[in-house]
């Protein structure tokens, strides 16, 4: 059975990077990149980091810290497909980060206050200077293997689709009428047949039909301008 992302886009997945926004990411006083980036990015470094064994609180702060870990060492990464993939290197970076939290747990420190409150990490605050120890401390946990072997590189790249499928499906969602996208949801994100979806809303079939394709054809415009940005 194809995946809800191969039904909306009829490929495969692509793991190509693309490099518009990477390259403003250089430029730290741009604030809406850098807004655009973390909005688009810190449920998927959240959501690994807690499938990697942390809780709310230390989830958080692994998106605080990771963001920072982005800006201070940008300058370094090529906006450059031969150079290598920003996804693995993003992915290196939160890697880093939820190892950091398991030693602080294993040390019994307490998690970051601010990242304790059950809210989002405000992206202002964390494009500030890290601490001075930052690169001793990231040179100790490079050399730290995965914790408890966890896998998280295909953990990495699930949650990667699911978030870009997570962002188009947010932005079709303002731009078609409800039942439309309810019709959709059930059929193609849920993947129930379709017969069963009409009988569920009292729709016909061709209904249920209809709204897969127009839904389709926009989520399918919104994911590829979302990877045009960054992926």
């Amino acid at each position: 059975m194809a995946s809800p992302r191969e039904e909306v886009t009829g490929t495969e997945p692509s793991l190509q990077t693309r490099w518009s926004l990477i390259g403003r990411l250089k430029d730290l006083d741009d604030q809406q990149s850098w807004q655009e980036f973390f909005d688009s990015h810190w449920k998927l470094i959240y959501s690994v980091a807690l499938r990697a064994g942390l809780n709310d609180a230390e989830a958080q702060e692994v998106v605080q810290e990771t963001v920072i870990s982005v800006a201070k060492k940008m300058p370094e990464f090529k906006a450059d497909p031969v150079a290598g993939s920003f996804k693995s290197w993003l992915l290196t970076l939160t890697r880093w980060r939820i190892t950091d939290q398991m030693r602080k747990r294993s040390a019994g420190r307490p998690p970051d206050t601010d990242a304790a409150q059950g809210c989002p990490p405000n992206p202002q605050t964390r494009m500030s200077p890290l601490h001075d120890d930052d690169g001793a401390r990231t040179s100790t946990v490079e050399r730290v293997s995965d914790p408890a072997g966890l896998q998280l590189d295909a953990i990495w790249n699930e949650q990667w689709e699911k978030n870009l499928l997570d962002a188009a499906a947010e932005r079709v969602k303002q731009q078609v009428d409800p039942e439309q996208y309810q019709l959709f949801d059930f059929h193609v994100l849920k993947q129930w047949p379709a017969k069963k979806v009409a009988r569920k809303l009292g729709v016909s079939l061709g209904k249920v039909y209809f709204a897969k394709y127009k839904v389709s054809k926009l989520m399918k415009k919104e994911i590829k301008k979302l990877e045009a940005q960054i992926s």
